[in-house]
């Protein structure tokens, strides 16, 4: 589903910083991948990248046979609506939705039925702990709660690649338990790919396997 091959990233600034470094991986459908690292190793930047959101100055990505490097806005734009589910660090949410809309957005955008928007919906608030929420405005609502209704709503399209920056890092231990097992259950259920960079041990644990990414790569960890 997922093939990255010998990708690089820097950035200007007071001279170049090479934040990416001849990075390849494969993620197949139905696999769930951890990426770990120190905070600024360029976890977060390898996602955009993947997502489309920058590009890479060297390397290759390809998203389900496509190659995503050099598309244009609108195709970019098109495939993240079809296959990709991003759950940003930020949250992103529209904060004079209420929760059940911000959630449908993605079903919306893909022209799914409302019957079937509004089945899927009510199932990813109980499966987040919120059922009782779907008429709270997202400005309403707590770090964690957001959190919570942001992977809902990457999740609501059913997306064949499934992108995860740190869903853990605002959540109580309960609430990053069940978010783990809703993203995991997604990646089984769908057959997606899945990708999750994290600093938890205990959730790169939910994975398949885990890779450390360092100033000198990115590598399968030594950890069992």
């Amino acid at each position: 589903m997922l093939s990255i091959r010998n990708l690089g990233k820097s950035y200007l600034g007071p001279g170049i910083r090479q934040v990416l470094r001849d990075i390849s991986l494969d993620v197949a459908r139905g696999e769930y991948v951890a990426i770990m690292g120190e905070s600024g190793i360029g976890k977060s930047t390898l996602l955009n990248l993947v997502a489309g959101l920058e590009p890479p100055d060297t390397g290759s990505i390809r998203i389900d046979g496509c190659e995503i490097v050099g598309l244009d806005d609108d195709r970019l734009t098109r495939l993240r609506r079809q296959k990709m589910g991003f759950v940003f660090q930020a949250f992103h949410l529209l904060p004079y939705l209420t929760v059940a809309q911000n959630i449908a957005l993605p079903l919306a955008l893909n022209k799914v039925a409302a019957s079937e928007s509004g089945l899927r919906v009510t199932a990813l608030l109980a499966a987040i702990g919120m059922k009782e929420r779907g008429d709270s405005y997202a400005r309403e609502l707590s770090g964690g709660e957001m959190q919570r209704v942001a992977i809902a709503r990457a999740l609501a399209h059913r997306p064949q690649l499934i992108l995860a920056d740190e869903p853990t890092g605002n959540l109580d231990p309960a609430s990053a338990a069940q978010v783990l097992a809703l993203l995991r259950e997604q990646v089984t259920t769908s057959h997606a790919a899945g990708i999750l960079v994290t600093h938890s041990a205990s959730a790169a644990a939910t994975t398949d396997r885990t890779y450390v990414l360092g100033a000198g790569g990115l590598f399968p960890s030594a950890s069992p």
